[in-house]
């Protein structure tokens, strides 16, 4: 059965960083792509980032480009999502997703608040 959960959110003031974790079980990891995306309050979700099976990123939103890290460690099976430079318009439930496009199921997310 795959699991992904995701821990790191909490408060942070703009301009500041967090560091997202997902821990992956249930499945091969280490053959599958994965990736991030993001829901806002309101709003649809929203595609973050992919990374290859070895690490490689293969994109990122144009929203996060620049501040945000993708990264993962097949040895820990663990997804990791560094933020910097946050903005209030960062403020979303963030979901580690199996597969490139998030297109083969989520977790259930971890709050990330950016406000002063």
């Amino acid at each position: 059965q795959v699991q992904l959960v995701e821990s790191g959110g909490g408060l942070a003031q703009p301009g500041g960083s967090l560091r997202l974790s997902c821990a992956a079980s249930g499945f091969t990891f280490t053959a599958w792509a994965m990736s991030w995306v993001r829901q806002a309050p309101g709003k649809g979700l929203e595609w973050v980032l992919g990374i290859s099976s070895d690490g490689s990123v293969l994109g990122y939103a144009d929203s996060v480009k620049g501040r945000f890290t993708g990264s993962r460690d097949n040895d820990k099976k663990t997804l990791y999502l560094e933020m910097n430079s946050l903005k209030p318009e960062d403020t979303a439930l963030y979901y580690c997703a199996k597969g490139p496009w998030a297109d083969y199921g989520l977790g259930k997310g971890t709050l990330v608040t950016v406000s002063s």
